[in-house]
């Protein structure tokens, strides 16, 4: 009768092996979906981070061309109000 146990040990310990080894393969393909969803979100976030870096680029461009302008009118009229101010003293 012990062989007969040592061998229904050994038997259940196969079965359980391999049942442990599927749910583990089952948990192998969990993970792998898991890892492409989020490397598809990394990609995706990556592309809408380098739309809005360009976004902000073009806007950077715009407001020193306007800072630029700006800055000529100014000291236009800090000239304009020199010259009007010695004008008044003469």
């Amino acid at each position: 009768m012990g062989g007969r146990r040592k061998s229904e040990k050994e038997r259940l310990s196969r079965l359980e092996a391999a049942c442990l080894a599927s749910n583990k393969d089952a948990g192998n393909d969990d993970f792998s979906k898991i890892v492409t969803e989020l490397q598809s979100k990394l990609e995706d976030t990556k592309a809408e981070q380098l739309s809005e870096l360009q976004k902000v680029s073009v806007d950077i461009q715009k407001l020193s061309l306007e800072n630029a302008k700006l800055q000529y009118r100014i000291t236009h009229l800090v000239r304009a109000l020199k010259e009007r101010d010695c004008n008044l003293e003469a």
